[in-house]
């Protein structure tokens, strides 16, 4: 038979290991959004490289170096939005390879 001290030491690690499991899955669902947004950037990266812009309000290296950090801005806030559906399924793979239930 179970003490009431040995109760609440089992308690507590119950609570202890759900707090571990939130912070992970937080963090695999962080990773998962990043992920989205770095393949994102990359195709919008791809994207931009064909537009041209004129002269009066274009063009130049500040439009060449900046092109890559509004590219990045960009992904970042369609991820977050949602995205194209990469993030959630990057989500399940990295549970299922940390033995997490979705």
């Amino acid at each position: 038979m179970k003490t009431a001290a040995q109760a609440v030491k089992g308690a507590a690690a119950s609570v202890e290991d759900a707090a571990k499991d939130a912070a992970k899955r937080a963090k695999i669902k962080e990773t998962a959004l990043n992920f989205e947004a770095s393949f994102l950037s990359v195709m919008m990266q791809q994207m931009f490289e064909g537009v041209k812009t004129s002269e009066p309000f274009g063009g130049g290296q500040g439009e060449e170096m900046f092109k890559s950090v509004m590219a990045d801005a960009m992904s970042k806030q369609v991820a977050k939005a949602g995205g194209i559906g990469l993030a959630p399924t990057v989500e399940r793979e990295m549970l299922k390879l940390q033995g997490l239930k979705e």
